[in-house]
């Protein structure tokens, strides 16, 4: 008997419109939905009129809802795996199944779609010739003055995730780290207070000194001299 498809599927970074008609024909024809946070998957299934059943999937509890994954793709049922949002496993859960589900042989595929590393890549105004994401840099700042030491000097554009507690930080810690490089950083992409920053760090960062962030954003850092 032919196994199952475990399909990688894409989802909204914000705006539940840019979903793709394939994504929501392969959501539908699957047994089962992997989701990161089963509430917000909730939001696409309303919005769609999906009715598919799904189960939270995170890597802290892989180990104990895998062999059950695994099992219903052996009986030949295809499973979604979907984020919070945009792409799976970038800075999201999902590489441990996918890395033991290519060990069993089972067939994995990818159905492509939103990226807020992409979006806010090509609306910065930066080259996106060559880019290096770094995903959530690590709390230490010894950690941080060393990533950024070292990855800036890639002749490349950075890209990293950060939360609103900490955007403000890192902005001091790219200053004082890089210089004042050009820099972008977007927010709300795909929602009706989208915003990007763009400019050097230090005026950036008078932005967001003078209103308090909300939200995950994407900061996109120039290489040096540009």
């Amino acid at each position: 008997m032919a196994t199952g498809t475990l399909y990688i599927i894409s989802t909204p970074i914000g705006n539940l419109s840019d979903i793709s008609f394939r994504a929501l024909d392969t959501i539908r024809k699957c047994s089962l939905i992997l989701s990161e946070d089963t509430r917000e998957t909730a939001k696409i299934f309303q919005k769609f009129d999906i009715s598919v059943p799904q189960i939270s999937y995170r890597d802290q509890n892989h180990e104990r809802v895998y062999p059950s994954i695994l099992g219903t793709l052996e009986e030949g049922k295809d499973i979604a795996l979907i984020s919070d949002s945009g792409t799976p496993l970038i800075s999201d859960p999902g590489f441990k199944l996918i890395r033991g589900l290519i060990e069993k042989n089972i067939n994995v595929t990818t159905i492509p779609g939103p990226s807020a590393i992409i979006s806010a890549i090509v609306g910065s105004g930066l080259p996106t010739d060559k880019f290096s994401f770094l995903g959530f840099l690590p709390k230490s700042k010894g950690q941080i003055e060393k990533l950024l030491s070292s990855y800036g000097k890639l002749e490349a554009t950075l890209v990293i995730y950060e939360s609103p507690m900490r955007l403000v930080k890192l902005l001091d810690a790219i200053l004082e780290i890089l210089g004042n490089r050009k820099i972008c950083v977007a927010g709300d992409m795909t929602k009706m207070y989208e915003k990007y920053a763009r400019g050097s760090v230090t005026e950036v960062s008078e932005v967001f000194k003078s209103q308090k962030p909300k939200g995950e954003y994407v900061v996109v850092i120039a290489k040096e001299g540009f």
